[in-house]
């Protein structure tokens, strides 16, 4: 039988040691945070019934689903007749299950399955992969994490207040400061749509609003007079969407209308930030703010960073009706996303991660004999049941096999036993890098590490 190389599927990665700490210290930071303001952890399967998933994302979306076969002979309730209806009518009679897309359709399933045992408002939040069958390629992968927080229940202000509060904490735990956290309203949006005689066409307003900085204010203008835009009052609303004074901008705003109920939302949510003005928030209103304008009905954020070249690491929003897909109307709720894998580069790039993350340990013991083994494994087991990281060379090798072994790991300390080390109960502990060395007890040991 001949030996094929292995390979992974495209669009999925391995993390070895280094990425994979670095990532679990991202992603404990987040959940810290998560935990701290009062978020319930929540857990889904991998897979989720077709039925669940499928128009829950649009064509598009439904297209980017991996199906996964039925259990057992899945062709035995097939027919000819299947085949030639095409791969869609096909996998409906071999497939009944897929991986989940998001994480948020399933959390809608699961606020419907346990509505009688939740009490509302529900905070919860979510770590977990999810799959896409997308066309692989730099920064799109068909696995990835998602880290959601999302408030069930709830239309209070406060909620859109206290997640902007939220990233600001998870950004200073991680010592990112160079970000902002962009915000707009989409009933603001809808209402410079129909103030410059777009009624009916907010959708499409809103999306030429949205590559405003991909292809400038001119090519924008030129896009929305297309559609019927008002040439003059077009041309305010562009002054609106360059304005950087917060305080000018809301106030042009609620000159059109005060009435509005995103602007008095706007109004109430800078208001009650202001008290937090110790924090340093990062907040700017951007009316050219014009995401996910399909599933959010309210609030909208995007959380881009400002030193470093690169899309969007969060966003968020209000939306309405979560979960009536699924037959449960009138829940509204807000959410938020952490972009981990966008988050990671950029403090990569920034090298922003503590230096002793990716150092798997304190001590490595080292030995002479096998006997000095034996009592290495009594030290060892000493050391860990003090919180320090420690491990022992396993087997009886040449004592410069295990110093090389101890540079390969980068252990930045040795603690060597041989026999006048173990009749004295003092053991030389060396620094790997200054080569410093000096005999210590076990418990002197361990009040240096322990500090």
């Amino acid at each position: 039988m001949s030996k094929s190389k292995p390979t992974l599927p495209r669009g999925t990665r391995d993390f070895g040691p280094e990425v994979s700490a670095k990532r679990s210290y991202i992603i404990e930071k987040i959940k810290q945070n998560f935990v701290r303001y009062g978020f319930s952890q929540l857990e889904t399967p991998a897979m989720e019934n077709l039925s669940t998933l499928t128009g829950k994302y649009g064509d598009e979306g439904d297209q980017l689903l991996f199906k996964i076969l039925n259990s057992g002979d899945y062709l035995s309730k097939t027919s000819e007749e299947d085949y030639g209806k095409g791969s869609k009518h096909l996998t409906s009679k071999i497939a009944d299950k897929g991986l989940r897309y998001d994480l948020t359709v399933p959390f809608a399933r699961f606020v419907v399955m346990n509505q009688h045992d939740i009490s509302f408002p529900f905070k919860r939040f979510q770590i977990q992969p999810v799959w896409r069958a997308d066309r692989p390629q730099k920064g799109r992968y068909r696995e990835f994490y998602q880290c959601d927080a999302d408030i069930v229940g709830s239309k209070a202000i406060w909620n859109e207040v206290e997640l902007t509060l939220l990233f600001n904490d998870v950004f200073s735990d991680l010592r990112l400061d160079d970000y902002v956290i962009k915000v707009n309203h989409r009933e603001m949006l809808f209402m410079l749509a129909n103030y410059v005689g777009l009624e009916g066409k907010e959708v499409p307003f809103c999306a030429e609003i949205d590559k405003l900085d991909k292809i400038g204010s001119d090519k924008v203008i030129e896009n929305v007079l297309a559609l019927g835009g008002d040439k003059e009052k077009v041309s305010a609303v562009m002054s609106l969407l360059e304005e950087t004074d917060k305080e000018v901008l809301i106030s042009k705003v609620k000159a059109i209308n005060p009435e509005n109920e995103g602007v008095q939302e706007v109004i109430e949510f800078f208001e009650s930030l202001d008290q937090f003005n110790d924090k340093d928030l990062k907040v700017e209103l951007d009316l050219s703010l014009a995401r996910g304008l399909s599933y959010y009905t309210g609030m909208i954020y995007e959380v881009k960073p400002t030193s470093v070249q690169m899309g969007s690491i969060c966003g968020g929003g209000r939306y309405d009706n979560l979960t009536g897909v699924f037959g449960l109307d009138g829940i509204s709720g807000i959410g938020i996303s952490f972009g981990l894998d966008r988050i990671y580069d950029v403090m990569e790039e920034l090298n922003l991660f503590p230096e002793d993350i990716t150092q798997p340990l304190d001590i490595l013991i080292v030995h002479f004999s096998e006997v000095n083994l034996k009592h290495g494994q009594k030290v060892v087991m000493q050391l860990r049941e003090a919180g320090i990281k420690a491990d022992l060379y396993p087997a009886s090798d040449k004592i410069k096999k295990q110093f090389n072994y101890a540079d390969k790991i980068q252990t930045p300390h040795t603690l060597v036993i041989g026999d006048n080390e173990m009749k004295s109960g003092e053991y030389m502990l060396k620094n790997m890098q200054s080569g410093e060395q000096k005999p210590m007890k076990v418990d002197e040991i361990i009040q240096l590490f322990k500090g």
